[in-house]
């Protein structure tokens, strides 16, 4: 039996020329312009990888991405919500520009969390919570054969890692990216930081 995750990470909430905030899981934005071609982008890609289930945080963004994927499928599942998917809290640096951000943390903080997902002072966010949810997310669905879509957030998506035990220095998946994670027989993070072709 063997079954296969992908973790998905939402499209761009932000287009070229926006100005560019720290979204975190109080701030629901539904995808820009680019962020809606990357999703059909990943539609397009996943489109002959048929999916047994489908889950999604409940934030605009990843349903969105989710739906779209999933709009291109035959016979695809009925997408559920996780509350655990939603995304981290930012704390004080919710919704602000990263120049604000760094300037309350520091770079060095910013590039312990970027690269070794080592939360800052001042977000609301427990990894060991997370990584729980992610071992129980695997343990459920490596009893069910095929292939599973999951599609969350930057927050939330780098905890999988530790989850399966892996650590890797590109924990970030970029907005539209993905990751591949094999649930059974074992569990082991197979691929990360994937882009379907011509993803803006």
């Amino acid at each position: 039996m063997t079954s296969t995750l992908y973790i998905v990470r939402h499209g761009n909430t932000f287009d070229k020329g926006d100005v560019v905030t720290r979204v975190g899981g109080r701030t629901d934005l539904p995808l820009s312009t680019s962020g809606q071609a990357q999703a059909e982008a990943l539609a397009r890609h996943f489109a002959t990888i048929p999916f047994a289930t489908a889950r999604s945080g409940p934030l605009k963004r990843t349903r969105q991405t989710a739906n779209a994927i999933l709009g291109a499928q035959t016979n695809a599942p009925e997408l559920t919500t996780d509350l655990f998917l939603r995304e981290i809290d930012y704390g004080p640096d919710e919704n602000r520009p990263e120049d604000q951000v760094v300037a309350r943390i520091g770079k060095a903080a910013l590039e312990a969390w970027e690269h070794s997902s080592i939360v800052p002072p001042g977000w609301r966010v427990d990894p060991q919570a997370i990584i729980g949810n992610w071992q129980e997310t695997f343990s459920e669905l490596g009893e069910e054969q095929g292939n599973h879509l999951i599609v969350t957030s930057n927050g939330i998506a780098r905890f999988a890692l530790a989850a399966a035990n892996a650590h890797r220095p590109d924990a970030k998946l970029p907005t539209g990216g993905y990751g591949i994670v094999e649930l059974a027989p074992e569990t082991a993070v197979m691929a990360w930081n994937l882009r379907p072709p011509a993803t803006p």
